[in-house]
């Protein structure tokens, strides 16, 4: 399943040192959780990401209300992103 959408991206404020997020749309997320996937932890779904001309592969997390998209450091370098920055987002959901 291929979905792209649009994210501020924004610092996790337990840990504001390290992590970085793009929030996936809250309506496409309860959709997504309605798919028949199978079991991970944390009800991860794996994925395989794109930002700009970086892709690769990691998982999203349910957070309560919508999925979140970790980026990692390397991601945010190559890319020149930071926090409160819009990305968009093409995303292609390997558990599916």
């Amino acid at each position: 399943m291929r979905i792209e959408f649009d994210s501020e991206v924004t610092r996790w404020q337990a840990r504001t040192d390290a992590w970085y997020f793009a929030t996936l749309p809250e309506q496409l997320s309860l959709e997504i959780r309605e798919l028949p996937t199978p079991p991970r932890g944390f009800g991860s779904l794996r994925v395989q990401a794109r930002i700009g001309l970086t892709v690769w592969t990691t998982s999203i997390f349910f957070d309560g209300s919508a999925f979140v998209l970790p980026l990692k450091k390397q991601v945010r370098q190559q890319q020149g992103i930071d926090e409160g920055d819009v990305v968009t987002v093409d995303l292609d959901i390997l558990d599916v």
